[in-house]
């Protein structure tokens, strides 16, 4: 039976001759006995008993030829079956003669398998068939095939794309999902789970996508073309299509297995980092060159909602989203993106000396323009204070740190006049006429602010708020200041001081709470505090006022205790030592825990004088 058998044949029927297009079989070809319409399983497995039948006994070689040619035509209609897959998934007939397909390629693995233990001169010319590898070797050209037909397409659906490698990219992208979708959602059905067909799928059309990308990549795309790519190898593959909800968890394509070498995707986001950081740096340089042109110019800012308004804060807090958002799809790692923010960094310190090199011009419109940049810096310290932000939190407090010296620029324009007025009026505290009450002075303070805070009315309401905010501590930390140089004459003056104190602090906070300053009534409390340990007079009670300050005021140090006991003519050294040590021991141990921000660091004593009082003590 061996004889005749042609060499050229080993190994199969003759796969090389199956092509990618649909072959046409004339009548003549089929068999007569009714296959053309059975199934292809069961076609295959009739082959099969012809072919036992016909090697267990003795048979001519037209015999031989005949089984061949239907063996032959058997594995064309398996081929044409499976090469329509893509074409004919949607309809069930065609799943049917896929299934049928699959099942006979199983049939002729096992009957292949049942030859292996012949002899050699008994195994017929067209066996093994490797059916299994033909099909995995079918199923790779017809995945090259169905790439490169998409990458072709001229048809709709990528108008809106600028260059032919983003239109050819994006047709092969949706080629690769929605033939992977299609396998997952109905080829699967018709294979058995060992031949595992959706990875297979997956990995062929994994190397095949990446094969085209790299040759992409290699061309030297420019820097749109190249952001286009990384969209699709580091966002669009990883995220869109191996994480779609119909194949994830199903595939054994690592989402890390990039498309594109290590060597290539360092090289592409690279060129687009450096692109991008150009892009940015020219923009913002830009913005703040045409900010500082409105100024010269004279001309005031618009009003929005009755405010001062600059949109300069809110252009640049867009267009450094929009990059970092865009960046993030693009590149890999996230951390990256610090090369972008590190220009938002130096705008803000360009944009701070700006601000403080024009409050030196005193310009007509300087007035409007601060109150326009309070504005400003309020929105930017919120983009920076945002905890899904994109900065690091070196950048974070770098910038809070600009942004704090621009905020305080621009209120000390506004502070200062009122400086002034702080200490004209409150060099007749601690008088007779301020204890007896003819002058009253904090009243004539209130009534001179109300001219000067009344022009603040075109300031956004939050800046304004914070604004009193300060102007409110200064006037307590002015007053306290004040009463620390004080010289103290007897227990009189300390307990009528102490009452004009409390009446003082009354009226400095309802006016400070009906501008709309509600954040800070503690500083009413610091007075009130102050004004019971003047007020004291037994050392024990005012031992536990002093503990109680520094417990609600961490930073009361022990030269402020010392310049409030200097305060108290009726205390003995033995006193004012005792104390100073109760203060010091039962200090918080963790100042974090105190909610009240700073104050006595901000107050300053004559260091010399205490420290000279503490040695006679």
């Amino acid at each position: 039976m061996r004889a005749g058998r042609d060499e050229e044949n080993r190994g199969g029927p003759r796969w090389e001759l199956l092509k990618l297009k649909n072959p046409a079989m004339s009548e003549s070809d089929r068999q007569t006995e009714g296959e053309e319409s059975d199934r292809v399983d069961e076609v295959g497995r009739r082959l099969i008993v012809r072919e036992e039948q016909l090697f267990s006994q003795d048979s001519t070689s037209e015999d031989n030829s005949r089984l061949q040619k239907d063996f032959e035509d058997l594995t064309l209609q398996i081929w044409t079956t499976v090469q329509n897959t893509f074409t004919s998934s949607s309809s069930s007939g065609q799943l049917d003669q896929l299934r049928n397909a699959v099942a006979c390629i199983q049939q002729q693995e096992v009957q292949d398998r049942r030859w292996t233990d012949r002899p050699e001169d008994r195994l017929p010319v067209w066996r093994p068939l490797k059916c299994i590898s033909a099909h995995n070797t079918l199923l790779h050209n017809l995945v090259e095939s169905r790439l490169t037909e998409a990458a072709e397409d001229e048809s709709g659906g990528t108008e809106g794309f600028s260059s032919p490698l983003k239109r050819e990219v994006c047709h092969m992208g949706r080629r690769v999902r929605d033939d992977l979708l299609t396998v997952a959602r109905t080829v699967t059905d018709c294979y058995p789970p060992e031949m595992d067909v959706l990875n297979v799928y997956a990995g062929l059309y994994h190397q095949s996508f990446s094969a085209r990308l790299t040759e992409l990549a290699a061309s030297g795309p420019e820097i749109s073309d190249c952001s286009y790519l990384l969209l699709w190898v580091n966002h669009f593959y990883p995220h869109t299509v191996l994480k779609h909800e119909d194949l994830d968890g199903k595939m054994r394509v690592e989402r890390s297995s990039s498309l594109l070498l290590e060597d290539d995707l360092t090289r592409l986001e690279e060129q687009y980092l450096t692109h991008q950081e150009d892009k940015v740096k020219l923009w913002l340089s830009r913005a703040l060159q045409k900010e500082e042109e409105s100024w010269l110019s004279g001309a005031n800012p618009e009003l929005i909602d009755s405010y001062c308004y600059s949109p300069l804060a809110a252009d640049v807090i867009q267009m450094t989203d929009r990059v970092l958002t865009e960046s993030g799809h693009v590149i890999r790692e996230q951390s990256r993106g610090e090369r972008i923010t590190a220009h938002l960094e130096s705008f803000l310190s360009s944009y701070k000396t700006s601000v403080e090199q024009f409050v030196k011009m005193n310009q007509m419109n300087l007035r409007s323009v601060i109150k326009a940049h309070l504005v400003c810096e309020q929105q930017f310290r919120d983009y920076v204070t945002d905890p899904t932000g994109n900065l690091t939190e070196q950048q974070r407090q770098r910038c809070l740190d600009t942004l704090t010296a621009l905020r305080d620029c621009g209120y000390r324009y506004f502070t200062c006049p009122i400086h002034l007025e702080l200490k004209v009026c409150y060099r007749h505290l601690w008088t007779s006429v301020w204890m007896d009450g003819s002058l009253p002075v904090v009243d004539s303070l209130l009534n001179s602010l109300i001219g000067q805070l009344t022009d603040l009315k075109d300031l956004r309401e939050a800046c304004r708020q914070s604004l009193l905010c300060v102007v409110h501590q200064d006037v307590v930390l002015q007053y306290v200041m004040r009463m620390m140089k004080t010289k103290m004459k007897g227990r009189e003056q300390q307990v009528g001081g102490a009452q004009r104190m409390k009446e003082d602090a009354q009226k400095i906070n309802d006016f400070f709470t009906e501008g709309g300053c509600s954040e800070s009534l503690w500083f009413s409390e610091v007075l009130c505090s102050i004004a019971e340990v003047l007020r004291l007079q037994d050392p024990g009670s005012v031992q536990l006022e002093l503990v109680s300050l520094a417990r609600a005021f961490p930073d009361l140090s022990d030269v402020h205790v010392s310049a409030l006991l200097s305060l108290k003519t009726g205390l003995s050294a033995a006193d004012t030592r005792s104390i100073r040590r109760s203060v010091k021991e039962n200090r918080l141990l963790d100042v974090s825990t105190s909610h009240s921000p700073p104050f006595f660091s901000r107050v300053k004593v004559n260091w010399i004088s205490t420290k000279i009082n503490q040695m006679r003590l």
